[in-house]
């Protein structure tokens, strides 16, 4: 039997610096394993090591572009969420035109 030890989520919120919640969506995830103990998840001090070179702090803009590049096989699609929202009302419009006989 090995002497691993196990950590908390606060105490591993605490050796990464960042949130509990952070933790838990992490292990969420899937990016940190854990095992589940009754409600509390127990995460080996050797999976640390797993998300200790992640980036700190939420992706910019232009990360999120990129990663949507590469999510889509490398084609870059340039139409903003609030374009697509636009097109949306427009056909709206146009089917409750064309539903009233105009």
């Amino acid at each position: 039997m090995t002497d691993e030890i196990l950590l908390t989520t606060p105490e591993v919120a605490e050796r990464l610096g960042v949130s509990i919640r952070r933790v838990q969506a992490l292990i969420h995830e899937g990016r940190l394993p854990s095992q589940q103990f009754g409600r509390d998840h127990l995460i080996r001090e050797s999976d640390l090591v797993l998300v200790a070179n992640r980036k700190p702090g939420r992706p910019t803009k232009q990360d999120e572009g990129e990663a949507q590049v590469e999510a889509s096989g490398g084609e870059a699609t340039s139409v903003k969420p609030t374009e697509k929202r636009s097109a949306k009302k427009t056909e709206a419009k146009k089917a409750r035109k064309k539903g009233s006989g105009q």
